[in-house]
């Protein structure tokens, strides 16, 4: 059984839920954000790109996580050009509003970029942009994460086309009510495209690294690696997959259904819960 399935969670934090449940504590407003596990086939087998967060951070700090943030209010625009399924299809898949589903798609694809220098996105709707090594493609990632850009004029400028076909829906989780800041978080799957390369580039990371998913799931089980809840059941899960094609495809027909952690009773103690799906895969460890 994984070690991480039923954590023992301390007094304190059962105190501030309780503090909630009773209407003492007001929980914090969500924000959408988007999140997509990298996908390739390296030597060994499936990788997933995965970034260890600076501690100083105040969200997750010293955890490895996928690239990913916050919805920005620019990614509700409907000048970029696109491709793949329609807004409104999105929106089935998302389980949200069509204006929702777009910022979604546009956030991953634009955070992807930032902290991996990969871009989903090419000048046609059948081609991918082959290499952002360049100053240019850098220069553009920079004032994209300060937000001195935004992502449509950065599309739009350039001519390309936003490659949301190269997208997969996964899962999505919402931070428990008890937590200072809480994030409503859509996880996406997408194979590193054409010849791009990842680069170590993010200000919110002290390092990165392409691992194969259930490598990641032992070395945070020997204490080795931290992730949260999210990132080590999705690790898991991706990891049941062959190869990168047969992860990406796993995601085709999935519909997301907002998980949001609670803190149950085993009768030994106090845990969080976990999705039903997973709980087949936790057993199996």
């Amino acid at each position: 059984m994984s070690a991480l399935r039923r954590p023992p969670l301390p007094q304190s934090l059962i105190d501030q839920a309780r503090a909630y449940g009773a209407g003492d504590a007001t929980p914090a407003e969500p924000r959408n954000a988007a999140t997509v596990i990298l996908l390739r086939d390296g030597s060994p087998g499936l990788e997933v790109y995965l970034l260890r967060r600076q501690t100083s951070m105040a969200f997750a700090g010293g955890m490895c996580v996928f690239p990913g943030g916050g919805v920005d209010p620019r990614d509700f625009s409907e000048d970029v050009a696109w491709a793949g399924p329609s807004v409104d299809e999105w929106a089935t898949t998302l389980g949200c509003e069509p204006a929702l589903a777009r910022a979604l798609v546009c956030a991953a694809v634009r955070e992807t970029f930032e902290e991996s220098g990969v871009l989903l996105a090419g000048t046609s709707p059948e081609s991918v942009v082959e290499d952002t090594t360049g100053e240019g493609w850098e220069a553009d990632r920079v004032a994209l994460e300060t937000r001195e850009l935004s992502m449509t004029d950065f599309l739009v400028r350039r001519g390309l086309v936003l490659r949301t076909d190269l997208l997969g829906a996964w899962s999505g989780w919402l931070t428990p009510v008890f937590e200072p800041r809480r994030y409503r978080t859509w996880f996406f799957v997408a194979m590193l495209p054409g010849s791009q390369v990842t680069r170590d580039v993010s200000s919110e990371s002290s390092s990165v690294t392409w691992m194969q998913p259930l490598a990641a799931v032992a070395a945070v089980e020997a204490g080795d690696m931290m992730m949260m809840p999210p990132t080590f059941l999705t690790c898991l899960d991706v990891g049941q997959h062959a190869n990168a094609e047969a992860a990406h495809q796993a995601a085709s027909g999935r519909t997301v259904e907002i998980f949001t952690p609670e803190i149950v009773s085993t009768g030994e103690g106090f845990v969080l819960s976990t999705p039903p799906a997973y709980e087949a895969l936790l057993d199996a460890r």
